[in-house]
């Protein structure tokens, strides 16, 4: 049973010094000893972090960042973006995905993500037609978990339809489709390589109130619990201003509205991005127990809006940040934006720190931690027993953290920590994946990465 000594950690009731860890065989915490010393013990010498979850996830867009930052004969949007995405996605094969994820996972967790959760949507061929294995593109994400050494939650995408009542999708959607029938399928066939592990889930993701109706949504959710009634339900929701206006035409009630209303919403359920909400829907989201799962950098980049995030958090919604389409993998940053958005639109500062003589990196660090464990349904989030031993070693030495204890540690990082790389180490389970700022296995993913993307964008 491995033991770790962290100098200055973060624990569920504030930071303390010399903190022993012993750990079991399954890389879960067994015990946490403040104002202790062990020679034996691994030294993890600067402040300590527990892992976050990187709550919402397209791996294989992280390719294709950058490459649609240019302006087209129209206003651009989120609408048009996805034409750009449609015509990278039909490129990929099986390999590519692997070599694109492996890479985007080690960044990851350089960034300070220790799980993922993965909403696949890329099933098919590019004609459509299912590979000989439906779930072989499933398998590619899994192994590029296993090679890197992140936490997994796997959330097959179910995708049917071409937007709200249930229209025909496009033929550039193929690679995405299932009917109910064959997306259970494809769950009862993942299933066994998902249990038994703590870094390990498998749930499922609608894709939106626009791409399943709601009979599909209701088999999906039986299918999973077939499998795991406990297991997390994400979805996509009121991204965009377009989407709630269809979705009020269609049904007559706001998209968030709508699915609060079928009453099957919970702790299990994440609801990604939810930008654009009503003040009852805050109250509404807030009360149910679900996550909101914010992706600023993402949201910042496609224009989609900003959440509502200090009405929500005044009314306890429990919120986790995802890097989504991947024109940043930074925990950092994603946290540093979502408080500079609030700064801007409501011109003040310190909004989300929860109250007077508060540490606004605190609160949302812990929040994030706290919502980001719920929606990977994952036992991390936090260094006490019975959570997975993952860690960041922040590095103490950096000019940025000279001198910061506490809570300024994390002011310091989010805040002033630009420059990289702030994290030192990453244990995921008790097992370093990331020493001196760099993943274990850099080279090789780069590597892979590199001859991955210039036969994508070359040909």
């Amino acid at each position: 049973m491995p033991r770790f000594l962290l100098r200055h950690a973060l624990l569920p009731d504030g930071w303390r010094d010399d903190v022993l860890v012993t750990t079991d065989t399954a890389g879960l915490i067994a015990a946490v000893s403040p104002e202790q010393n062990a020679g034996d013990a691994v030294l993890l010498d600067g402040p300590v972090l527990p892992g976050l979850a990187n709550l919402h996830s397209h791996a294989f867009q992280r390719a294709m960042a950058g490459l649609a930052e240019r302006s087209g004969p129209t206003a651009d949007s989120f609408w048009t973006w996805r034409e750009t995405m449609y015509r990278f996605a039909a490129k990929l094969t099986p390999a590519d995905i692997e070599a694109i994820a492996s890479q985007l996972y080690a960044e990851m967790l350089e960034a300070g993500f220790t799980a993922v959760a993965e909403f696949h949507y890329v099933h098919h061929q590019a004609d459509g037609t299912p590979y000989d294995d439906p779930a072989e593109l499933s398998w590619r994400i899994l192994a590029a978990a296993e090679a890197s050494g992140i936490g997994l939650t796997h959330l097959p995408v179910l995708y049917r339809h071409g937007g709200f009542g249930q229209r025909e999708p496009q033929p550039r959607q193929r690679r995405f489709l299932h009917d109910s029938d064959a997306y259970a399928a494809l769950l009862q066939k993942l299933a066994p390589a998902f249990g038994g592990r703590g870094d390990r889930r498998l749930g499922i993701a609608p894709h939106s109130l626009r791409a399943v109706s709601p009979a599909m949504l209701q088999a999906a959710i039986a299918a999973l619990d077939e499998i795991d009634a406990t297991a997390p339900i994400h979805i996509h929701i009121a991204e965009q201003i377009a989407e709630v206006d269809e979705c009020l035409g269609w049904s007559g009630r706001r998209p968030v509205d709508w699915l609060l209303d079928q009453g099957s919403v919970n702790e299990r359920w994440c609801l990604v991005h939810a930008t654009h909400l009503t003040t009852g829907e805050i109250l509404r989201l807030a009360r149910s127990g679900a996550v909101a799962g914010l992706c600023p950098t993402t949201e910042a980049n496609l224009g989609d809006g900003l959440f509502p995030a200090v009405d929500y958090m005044a009314a306890g919604g429990r919120i986790g940040i995802g890097s989504d389409s991947h024109v940043s993998v930074d925990a950092a940053e994603d946290l540093r934006l979502l408080e500079y958005g609030q700064r801007l639109i409501r011109r003040s500062r310190n909004l989300l720190a929860g109250g007077p003589e508060c540490s606004t990196g605190r609160r949302l660090f812990e929040a994030t931690a706290a919502g980001g464990a719920q929606a990977v349904g994952q036992p991390m989030g936090a260094i006490e027993a019975g959570r997975r031993a993952d860690f960041l070693l922040l590095d103490g030495e950096a000019p940025t953290l000279a001198a910061r204890r506490g809570d300024t540690v994390l002011d310091s990082w989010i805040f002033a920590g630009q420059r990289r790389p702030m994290i030192r180490e990453v244990w995921v389970g008790g097992r370093r994946v990331v020493e001196q700022g760099r993943h274990v296995r850099a080279g090789e993913f780069a590597a892979r990465y590199r001859q991955t993307l210039r036969r994508l964008i070359e040909e």
